[in-house]
């Protein structure tokens, strides 16, 4: 048995879109027993991660460290993905600090570090693609890695980076949120020719109980996923054909999408909801989001689909593909059909699938 084997998973975002896929995968046949970091036990989210089994629920925030050791206690694993849009840069680099470091220190065997590509430094350090959200995180998986190359043997670590998920494509409340004009379902967005790696959560969680079903092999490992490089006039034809309703991307320029009535109201507030708006270090929405959608248009991001494919067989590999599962599931469970759930008078706060978006960007930090 790998001496970084865990049976006892403690989990912080696993309210969030990302975690509840994940600890899902992580207890379904009960090998692992999760517990779950929550700012509100009672919520609904919670309260539906509770009824799987092998789950219990920890009320706290992250950001306390009476509440970290306490997570980390009678644990040997653990998945920790700080939301960012929470916290703001600057907060959340000292808490992914504190997390690692209290992690090791609780004698925790595996940890596996929920993280965002190092955009900035991807670009060669080129201010115009800096991206607040994602750049918290990857310095910080930078930082998890470099620990490990010293800390490996006592507690082994992973870095599973996702990116944008293709859910936001049909969500409301994201930065690519659809419109209905005229009847066409239609994404403007300021793309250009580029392509967006989106993630599916459904995948999430086959990803990160790989990695702890395989500690040895992924100790050190950066397991970085995505369906695959997908332009927006590809992802609206997929959805017509599987829909067999007309859809559309129209290509906008920044100062066009940041006056756009859903974005202009919060252009100019801090990206990350509880940072202090007059920190020169804290990003407004529109400077994160302007060097987000630069990232995608100039290809500065790259993913190794071989790995993915030898790692996750069944991997959901194009926009087709999962357009073509989430009708059929939102049918099965009684949302509707892609077509019905984009109408922006079906939406409810039940059809964002960001937390932060659900909450309205007001949880406590």
């Amino acid at each position: 048995m790998s001496s970084h084997a865990t049976s006892t998973i403690f989990v912080i975002g696993g309210t969030g879109a990302q975690g509840m896929p994940i600890v899902r995968a992580l207890v379904a046949d009960k090998k692992y027993s999760v517990k779950v970091l929550t700012r509100d036990a009672t919520s609904p989210r919670a309260q539906a991660l509770l009824a799987l089994g092998n789950v219990s629920i920890l009320e706290g925030s992250f950001a306390d460290e009476d509440v970290l050791r306490e997570g980390f206690r009678d644990c040997d694993g653990a998945f920790i993905n700080i939301d960012g849009f929470n916290t703001g840069e600057k907060a959340e680099t000292y808490w992914a600090i504190r997390t690692y470091e209290i992690a090791i220190e609780e004698g925790i065997k595996f940890f596996v570090y929920g993280n965002l590509d190092y955009a900035l430094k991807k670009s060669g350090y080129d201010s115009r693609f800096r991206t607040g959200h994602y750049d918290g995180k990857g310095r910080m998986a930078e930082w998890v890695l470099f620990q490990n190359e010293k800390n490996r043997d006592r507690m082994g670590a992973a870095v599973f980076t996702s990116g944008s998920y293709i859910e936001m494509v049909i969500s409301p409340l994201t930065p690519m949120t659809p419109s209905i004009e005229d009847g066409v379902v239609t994404w403007r967005v300021p793309l250009g020719d580029g392509a967006v790696p989106h993630v599916a959560l459904e995948d999430c969680g086959f990803y990160v109980r790989w990695l702890f079903d395989h500690p040895e092999r992924a100790n050190g490992m950066d397991l970085e996923v995505a369906i695959e490089h997908m332009t927006y006039a590809d992802m609206a034809a997929a959805f017509e054909k599987v829909t067999g309703r007309p859809a559309q991307y129209i290509d906008t320029d920044l100062e066009t999408y940041w006056n756009s009535p859903d974005l202009k109201n919060v252009a100019d507030h801090p990206a990350g909801y509880n940072a202090d708006p007059d920190d020169k270090s804290t990003m407004s929405f529109r400077d994160n989001f302007t060097g987000f959608w630069n990232v995608w248009k100039h290809g500065i991001i790259t993913r190794d689909y071989a790995l993915l494919d030898e790692i996750h067989p069944d991997r959901i590999r194009s926009a087709e593909e999962w357009f073509r599962r989430e009708d059929q599931l939102g049918r099965e469970i009684g949302k509707g059909s892609l077509w019905e759930r984009v109408q922006p008078e079906n939406w409810t706060m039940d059809s964002a699938v960001l937390k932060s978006s659900a909450d309205f960007r007001t949880g406590k930090l």
